[in-house]
């Protein structure tokens, strides 16, 4: 993950020792506000450690505003791509470089 230069793809954060990815999953839909209440504040209490960086394929749609932190300092050069190659983004349905930073 580390060999590429951050700035020659996407993807910045090469200097990452670790990825972590708070998945929860259970069984009943009655303890849906319990458990994901449980793993928003483990995401929150981990932050604490985190270098702050984030990657884009872990995010949902409720963390658009994430989307300039997993691309740093590429997000203006992916946002002209994104202007030339997609100008009425068709391609949005996940974390992309959408409108907001066009």
């Amino acid at each position: 993950m580390e060999r590429p230069a951050p700035d020659a793809t996407a993807y910045i954060h090469r200097d990452a020792r670790f990825i972590m990815n708070a998945h929860g999953r259970w069984e009943n839909a009655a303890h849906d506000d319990r458990c994901i209440a449980w793993a928003r504040d483990y995401f929150k209490a981990s932050a604490l450690f985190a270098t702050r960086g984030v990657y884009v394929n872990f995010s949902t749609e409720e963390e658009g505003d994430r989307v300039r932190s997993a691309y740093g300092k590429n997000v203006e050069r992916l946002a002209s791509i994104k202007r030339q190659y997609d100008p009425d983004n068709l391609f949005r349905p996940n974390q992309n470089i959408g409108l907001a930073l066009r």
